[in-house]
């Protein structure tokens, strides 16, 4: 009975790594990169002009894109599925995104900058909706930029 139920909660946690190593691979399709980040726009956009319908329907798609695209069948030379290769070998490695060691000051940062941008959006305020997400999604961008150094450093 006892044998049972650990080879059972065995199986679970199999299943449970299986699925991330899974969305990693599917996550990795430079489809889902830049189309997280063409929608991280349109999301801003549609709450700015208040198409809730369109800021909903972004949402979900922010939601489902890490399984939506297949995973790539090679290694690609593009800077989004490094992105995620790096993000992935990151976390494995015991790091976390957000902090205020460096590179993840970049990240922590760029929160509430986006915040106020998102809480801009929705006052119709559109110097500070622009300036706060370009600035929100450039210090992210810049976090990952020094993550795959850190992942390329590693790695060779």
């Amino acid at each position: 009975m006892i044998v049972e139920r650990l080879s059972l909660e065995i199986v679970d946690m199999l299943k449970e790594v299986a699925e991330i190593t899974n969305m990693w691979g599917r996550h990795s399709n430079p489809k889902s990169g830049w189309s997280r980040m063409a929608a991280a726009f349109v999301a801003v956009g549609a709450l700015y002009h208040r198409q809730w319908k369109l800021l909903g329907l972004t949402l979900l798609f922010l939601l489902i894109n890490p399984v939506l695209f297949p995973e790539p069948s090679e290694e690609l030379d593009d800077w989004m599925y490094k992105v995620v290769r790096a993000e992935e070998r990151w976390t494995n490695d015991g790091h976390r995104f957000i902090g205020f060691d460096y590179p993840q000051i970049l990240n922590t940062a760029s929160i509430p900058i986006g915040m106020y941008g998102l809480y801009a959006a929705y006052k119709r305020k559109p110097v500070p909706t622009l300036v706060c997400t370009l600035a929100s999604i450039g210090l992210n961008q810049w976090c990952l930029k020094e993550i795959i150094e850190y992942y390329e450093e590693v790695n060779s």
